[in-house]
């Protein structure tokens, strides 16, 4: 019962086995660190899925594995859905920097129009060439400054609706219940429970 998920980020890898090991207890989730080395596709689509797709099928080829990649990002109303597909790379220099530019660019938007949401598209790739996308959103505002230390990315400038806390602030478990990856990837584990037993 192995999946691999097409990442390296070890706090994505944790929040996925976190999920998925109530809905499927002897499930190993594997990831890119476990398999065998290959070339990495560029994100190169315009959209979510898109780019989740992209590295699905890359991680299938090369392990012939169930294989489950996500693409996530934040996309601020008043940027006009930016950075949206960039979040990652939005100012080329890791997490502190994206923070910081996105504080820049919006210092002057005032609290009621300072709203976002989290997207997030996941792809689950299967040998025999099944393919299925999910996807899940998380709504709130961009706070005036980081707040927690939890979490990863944009976390730290992010409330969701309903909560007075970044979600920087928030326990995994209480993340896991309301944040966008968590939504996607509960929605694909029926078809990674189907594709295994298969």
């Amino acid at each position: 019962m192995r999946v691999v998920l097409a990442s390296r980020n070890a706090k994505k890898l944790a929040e996925l086995r976190r999920i998925l090991a109530p809905q499927i207890p002897d499930i190993e989730v594997l990831g890119l660190d476990d398999v065998e080395s290959f070339d990495e596709p560029a994100e190169t689509e315009p959209t979510f899925e898109g780019n989740a797709l992209i590295k699905a099928r890359a991680c299938l080829e090369a392990t012939g594995l169930p294989s489950l990649a996500d693409d996530s990002g934040l996309c601020v109303d008043a940027l006009n859905g930016m950075p949206g597909v960039l979040s990652a790379r939005w100012s080329g220099d890791g997490d502190q920097a994206n923070n910081d530019l996105l504080l820049l660019q919006i210092g002057d938007v005032p609290d009621e129009r300072r709203t976002a949401q989290f997207r997030c598209a996941v792809a689950l790739c299967v040998p025999g060439g099944g393919e299925f996308i999910e996807q899940g959103e998380m709504k709130g505002r961009i706070l005036r400054g980081t707040q927690g230390d939890g979490g990863f990315g944009y976390d730290p400038l992010f409330a969701a609706d309903g909560h007075d806390v970044s979600t920087a602030e928030l326990t995994p478990q209480e993340k896991d219940l309301i944040s966008h990856r968590g939504k996607a990837l509960r929605a694909i584990a029926p078809h990674v429970i189907e594709a295994l037993r298969n």
